[in-house]
């Protein structure tokens, strides 16, 4: 039997126009009736795929060319009365106010069982209107899924409260399912699991082939520095990081390699260092992370310090590589103009935390209350405000 191949015609009249499928050889002819205008005969030989239309047959598409879909105002009025807040949805996901089908009733139903506010649940879909097109059988399944890591269904309303892409960003259930089974597997205990859900839960969208390779991965590297326990430094490493599993094996091989000759670690301190203050720097662009780490060694030996110092500094506060270059130089020249020497931000790096207008404001406190910056543990700098009064009320009463 001879194939039959489909194509899509579109036959301009005005402003409209008909779209139709034919199979190979077939002639078709335009009337005079239906259309008010001469014969055309053609012939169809491609495949074609409707639009616009969620049928497959036959069907015409009416709106005028170039315009925008026209909302589902009934979805409209709906969320209208829910509360939600339809600019913000719109402005995020426009695309679900042109659906015909949505369940924003089932959802609501749904989330106020478990315990969720019709502030809540407005808030939810104002942020991530795609959750209105979940239906109560993979929310009912997911929510099931959910409770194998979290202990209570508020507490998953306060994750999607704060969160709500965590949960209805993937409808995979059976992706999330092997996902949790895997992780389980290899010894993530359940408050790991559910520091992952709340922090990184894009660790559950991946597929399992991806989170299956990094975990192999960071076992490997382990053995690899020494460490005769891959186990417990995967889950010490996923503790500290938790959104290493969706960065890739390459970005993180190249950081771990950068931190090791950079500073002439042996194995044991680059398992303490990546295990611990270091791990988040195996998120960043490893270009982002060498051009940081030049510019403070620049920085640094501008104030006479060594290369000693330099690493020291670093190492006891590897969080100074986030700061981009001219946030860290200007910090840097705040302190020494405030007469705090370079030694002392050395031994302190934390005062780094803190904003340069803070910085600016607590000197000046200190300084009023009779307190001597360069003899000063530095380290009040960056205390808590609440901490920080503290100590400063303390120092006014002995000034």
């Amino acid at each position: 039997m001879q194939s039959l191949s489909l194509r899509q015609t579109s036959i301009s009249k005005g402003l409209n126009y008909l779209t139709i499928m034919a199979p190979r050889n077939l002639w078709h002819m335009r009337s005079n009736f239906l259309f008010g205008s001469s014969c055309w005969m053609t012939r169809f030989s491609a495949e074609i795929i409707f639009k616009s239309v969620s049928f497959r047959l036959f069907g015409v598409k009416c709106r005028n060319a170039g315009s925008e879909p026209s909302e589902n105002e009934d979805l409209l009025n709906n969320l209208l009365t829910m509360g939600v807040d339809v600019d913000m949805a719109r402005k995020r996901q426009p695309g679900v106010f042109h659906r015909m089908i949505t369940n924003e009733q089932d959802l609501k139903t749904f989330l106020l069982s478990k315990g969720a506010s019709k502030e809540v649940i407005a808030s939810i879909i104002s942020r991530y209107p795609r959750a209105i097109t979940r239906t109560p059988e993979n929310l009912s399944e997911r929510w099931d899924l959910w409770r194998k890591i979290v202990t209570s269904d508020l507490e998953i309303v306060n994750i999607l409260e704060r969160s709500p892409e965590s949960f209805f960003r993937s409808n995979n259930n059976l992706n999330l399912e092997n996902n949790i089974k895997f992780l389980y597997s290899v010894g993530l205990t359940r408050k790991c699991l559910c520091r992952l859900l709340t922090n990184a839960p894009r660790t559950f969208s991946n597929s399992l082939d991806l989170n299956k390779q990094m975990v192999n991965f960071l076992q490997a590297t382990c053995l690899s520095l020494g460490h005769n326990d891959p186990t417990d430094f995967v889950r010490k490493i996923i503790l500290k990081n938790p959104f290493i599993l969706i960065q890739s094996t390459k970005r993180v091989k190249t950081n771990i390699e950068f931190l090791q000759s950079t500073f002439n670690l042996n194995g044991e301190e680059l398992l303490i260092l990546i295990c611990g203050p270091g791990a988040e720097i195996l998120d960043l662009s490893n270009d982002y992370a060498r051009r940081s780490y030049t510019n403070i060694k620049k920085k640094l030996f501008s104030l006479e310090c060594t290369e000693e110092e330099v690493q020291k500094f670093v190492l006891s506060y590897p969080d100074v590589i986030f700061l981009a270059e001219k946030k860290f130089n200007d910090k840097i020249d705040c302190l020494i103009e405030e007469n705090v020497s370079i030694s002392q931000i050395i031994e302190n790096p934390r005062v780094l935390d803190s904003s340069i207008s803070t910085l600016k404001s607590r000197i000046r406190e200190l300084v009023n209350v009779g307190c001597n910056l360069s003899t000063l543990n530095i380290t009040l700098l960056s205390w808590s405000k609440k901490r920080y009064e503290a100590k400063l009320k303390k120092l006014s009463r002995l000034a």
